[in-house]
């Protein structure tokens, strides 16, 4: 049985080393990649948020709509990339939670659940995989991780 023990251990302790380097990751890429294209998007198009103004939480029916639309976008595209590199993902995943939050309030709430209706589906499955970065951070492999280490020695 002791053999079974240490092997268990073993084996454990193998996948808590793995996870604490690459279980954030997908997670960093894939919030990357949507945030990005939604960025991106808004980049190349026209700023509709005047349509939506209304239904803006507040405080944020009271920023006019262009200064809106310039948030929303580069926090969109530089949340992405630094999500990509680990990099101020604390900083970024509060930034996009909020992001996340004005757009199910404004957008996505009253639609229901379902992506097909413009629902709160994926701005629930966003936030979701924003909170573990919020509060557990992106994982050893980031930038995050090394500036820790060579800053603080932690």
């Amino acid at each position: 049985m002791k053999y079974t023990t240490r092997c268990a251990a073993f084996a454990l302790h193998a996948l808590d080393e793995t996870g604490a380097w690459l279980a954030l990751l997908p997670i960093r890429l894939l919030l990357a990649y949507e945030f990005g294209i939604a960025g991106l998007e808004k980049l190349r198009g026209e700023n509709w948020f005047a349509d939506i103004q209304d239904a803006f939480p507040f405080p944020f029916s009271l920023v006019p709509v262009d200064v809106s639309w310039f948030l929303a976008t580069w926090t969109e595209l530089l949340g992405a990339a630094a999500l990509v590199a680990g990099l101020g993902t604390r900083f970024w995943a509060a930034g996009l939670i909020v992001l996340d939050i004005v757009a199910w309030v404004s957008v996505h709430g009253g639609n229901g659940y379902n992506v097909s209706d413009n629902g709160y589906k994926l701005p629930l499955m966003y936030l979701t995989m924003l909170i573990p970065l919020l509060l557990a951070g992106p994982g050893r492999l980031s930038l995050d991780h090394w500036i820790r280490r060579r800053v603080l020695g932690a």
